[in-house]
């Protein structure tokens, strides 16, 4: 399978720039999963398309101000880097810019020399081990010296940098957003616990494994670099009970779907653990977990789209795109989003 398979042409005005006033009015186009068919909706009627015998999975990961600027030391050049995981208390892995200059004993500060790094290793994946030295508390630190790691295809700036996070954010880790979950409001959430829909909550630190572009002729030969995920006792419990009533489990994400997918047998039993997962799901991936999907519109030939072509088919995948650019749908981490799932059509199930 071609990597230009999952290519369409997109209108650069339709890339998102800032986020909707309002979280929950942005349009969400409802997709049958095993056929074409849709229907144009916004995200404040996502709760009339469940029932109390459903779960939704949400992504309790938190962004960290993960994009540090500083400069080389000795030569005062620019450089920026972009922290993706911690691997120890002070080791990170990272990207840096500019990659060719930023070689094994770089020197980096930032902040006039309060945080300081410097380059041990490169990586497989074109990155960086890079380790810092500081006075204080880093976390701190972090938050008064980086940036929200907004997408290269963002060029406005964010005033208000809690709208790159989740309402229900908890653990911070994560270098981009699980952007699915933008669209919820507090308002959403109680609805959904009136009609008695249960909510799980799993974690997956998203880093270079969702966001990597595929650089790659065929689709095969892409490699996912590893995330951190957990899945409590409490979240496997609660999909597995809805599962067995004859529930849907409702994914609200990608990040979800990976984490799911890695961690349920073929039975479609959820087991609780952690650890690192680099799951690739493309088009022939046998889907064990996930009954519905509420996902962001992504990029071409990404592996989110992939995924995504993966659970409702390529060809239908490409037409509800084509759909979506038809009508002027938002795109993106700011922009509208697609609820995908059998026997949806029927405009919600009250």
């Amino acid at each position: 399978m071609k990597t230009s398979d999952f290519d369409y042409v997109l209108p650069p005005e339709l890339i998102a720039q800032t986020p909707l006033e309002q979280r929950d009015s942005s349009r969400m186009l409802v997709c049958q999963r095993g056929g074409q068919g849709w229907r144009h909706r916004l995200f404040f009627d996502f709760p009339d398309y469940l029932d109390s015998r459903d779960v939704v999975v949400l992504n309790r990961s938190r962004v960290i101000p993960a994009r540090l600027l500083g400069v080389k030391t000795g030569s005062g050049i620019p450089c920026e880097v972009l922290l993706l995981k911690r691997l120890a208390a002070d080791s990170w892995e990272a990207l840096v810019k500019p990659g060719r200059r930023l070689r094994e004993g770089s020197g980096i500060l930032f902040g006039d020399g309060r945080l300081r790094c410097e380059v041990r290793e490169s990586t497989d994946f074109g990155g960086r081990i890079v380790r810092f030295s500081y006075e204080g508390v880093f976390e701190e630190i972090l938050e008064q010296l980086g940036r929200m790691p907004l997408p290269p295809y963002i060029h406005e700036q964010l005033e208000d940098q809690s709208r790159y996070q989740t309402v229900y954010a908890m653990e911070k880790g994560s270098a981009a957003a699980p952007t699915a979950g933008l669209h919820f409001t507090q308002d959403i959430l109680d609805r959904l616990h009136k009609k008695g829909v249960k909510v799980a909550t799993l974690l997956l630190h998203v880093g270079l494994g969702t966001f990597r572009p595929v650089n790659t002729e065929n689709v095969e030969d892409h490699k996912m670099h590893g995330e951190w995920y957990e899945v409590s006792h409490e979240a496997a419990d609660l999909i597995n009970q809805a599962r067995a009533s004859g529930g849907r489990v409702v994914c609200v994400g990608t990040t979800c779907v990976r984490t799911l997918e890695t961690v349920t047998d073929p039975s479609g039993l959820v087991h609780p653990g952690s650890g690192t997962t680099d799951i690739f799901i493309r088009p022939g991936h046998a889907f064990k977990a996930a009954d519905v999907l509420l996902t962001n519109f992504h990029l071409p030939q990404s592996t989110l789209l992939m995924l995504v072509s993966a659970f409702m088919g390529r060809e239908n995948a490409l037409a509800a795109y084509q759909e979506a650019v038809r009508e002027r749908y938002r795109f993106f981490s700011f922009g509208d989003c697609m609820l995908i799932g059998d026997g949806l059509m029927g405009g919600g199930i009250g």
